[in-house]
């Protein structure tokens, strides 16, 4: 099961939110929408019987939301550090507005002075908000106003988006301090934590299976048995390194496969989320192999074992070089970033959508080529020439195959190509997959 997680902010903040909460599958969003942070203690109390946790946009909220909650319920907001501050100065800057001075409120007066040396920016004239990071809106407004009125500054950087339209409103220069991506994946980090189902998944069996892609031919490429008995020992070597790296049991399965036991928690750390797996890289610069992953989670040995079978099959599927993680409830999870760089598609791909795949003729390996494919290249339209291609197939299967998943509702065409000469081609867009994906 899935983490649900609430998340109250406006649409600007949620939205970006959601865009960094796809490289965290574990967490199934709660959305709701506030127009103005006063209202968010209601929609908090409204949807905490739902979710497990709360994620609000800053300090305001966060301070009257819990309030409100009780105290078992985890409730996290999303801060501002220097990040979102370069951002704003370089926007000021542009604007001609930063030699008049700026009043800055939400962020410390150490940060600011930092950032503005940093930046080479240091005899900038600052006042810094000295009041609670919680102060209301109108007490924030009243603060910037005032010293524009004084003529200490000629342009106001805040924290919240509500002053920042009531500036606006105004017409008093401003700049919203909006929360970079790396402040958005702190707080999800932390508020994964501090859930109750992710404490009791902690300890939870997590079965790995690694293959080494083509070790048939990396052993014809070795002049004599005593270069491979060595390729086989070094690959061993770096397996167990990285398996001791997760506090992790290994066993050999011959020369070029590899079972491993280890837990949740630690998984989870080691691949920064489940994005990444760094033994790839150490692999292809070592050795210049590549490897396939099958990660399996389960309530028993036994059904982790076989969902990490499962999920190495779709690794080799697609190709080899590539992770998938196949849950307890049969959901996929990948490909995670393994030597080469990619844009995984983490979120996961539910147990009823493959079977709706595989029921209109999308076979697991198509299946586990266009997962790969669109998270290396993020493409979801393809026209047939390129389908064919990609999926080593004639260019009548594909025909074919395209016909049987438009009428099953898994394909629909995006367009039409005109060409000089010959008929116009379709274009094909893989509706079922973006919409997940998105």
């Amino acid at each position: 099961m899935q983490i649900k997680i609430g998340i109250i902010g406006t649409q600007t903040v949620v939205d970006k939110t959601l865009s960094v909460l796809k490289s965290f599958p574990t967490f199934l969003p709660v959305v709701r929408i506030v127009e103005h942070e006063k209202s968010t203690p209601l929609v908090a109390e409204q949807l905490s019987s739902e979710v497990e946790v709360i994620l609000l946009s800053g300090p305001l909220p966060h301070r009257s939301v819990k309030e409100k909650l009780p105290h078992s319920m985890p409730v996290h907001y999303i801060p501002l550090t220097g990040a979102g501050l370069y951002k704003a100065l370089f926007r000021a800057m542009q604007l001609g507005k930063l030699e008049g001075g700026i009043s800055v409120d939400t962020l410390t007066k150490a940060m600011v002075i930092r950032t503005l040396k940093d930046l080479g920016l240091e005899n900038t004239r600052v006042i810094v908000h000295d009041g609670p990071a919680y102060s209301s809106p109108e007490k924030l407004v009243s603060f910037h106003k005032q010293q524009m009125d004084a003529g200490n500054c000629t342009i106001a950087l805040t924290g919240s988006e509500d002053v920042a339209d009531r500036l606006n409103d105004m017409q008093a220069p401003n700049e919203w301090l909006v929360p970079s991506e790396q402040d958005i994946i702190v707080t999800l980090e932390r508020a994964l934590l501090s859930t109750e189902s992710r404490r009791g998944k902690e300890s939870q069996i997590v079965v790995g299976m690694i293959n080494v892609d083509d070790f048939g031919k990396l052993v014809m490429q070795r002049g004599s048995e005593h270069e491979i008995q060595k390729l086989k020992l070094d690959i061993h070597r770096m397996v167990l390194g990285y398996v001791e790296s997760l506090d992790g049991y290994l066993t050999s399965l011959g020369g070029d496969e590899y079972l491993f036991f280890t837990t949740r928690g630690i998984f989870e750390r080691e691949t920064g989320g489940y994005k990444t797996i760094p033994l790839a890289k150490d692999a292809n610069k070592s050795y210049g192999l590549s490897l396939s992953l099958g990660i399996g989670f389960g309530t028993s040995a036994n059904e982790a074992g076989t969902n990490a079978r499962n999920a190495l099959r779709k690794a080799k599927e697609a190709g080899g070089n590539s992770c998938f993680i196949v849950r307890e409830d049969s959901t996929l999870i990948g490909p995670l970033e393994m030597a080469d760089p990619v844009q995984s598609i983490l979120s996961p791909t539910d147990a009823e959508l493959i079977k709706k795949a595989e029921d209109a003729g999308m076979t697991s390996a198509y299946l586990s080529k266009l997962l790969t494919h669109m998270a290396k290249f993020s493409k979801y339209e393809y026209k047939v020439h390129d389908l064919a291609s990609m999926l080593n197939i004639t260019v009548r299967s594909a025909h074919r195959l395209l016909l049987l998943w438009t009428d099953n509702g898994l394909v629909e065409i995006a367009g039409i190509e005109k060409v000089p000469k010959g008929r116009p081609r379709q274009i094909y867009r893989f509706s079922f997959l973006m919409d997940k994906s998105l």
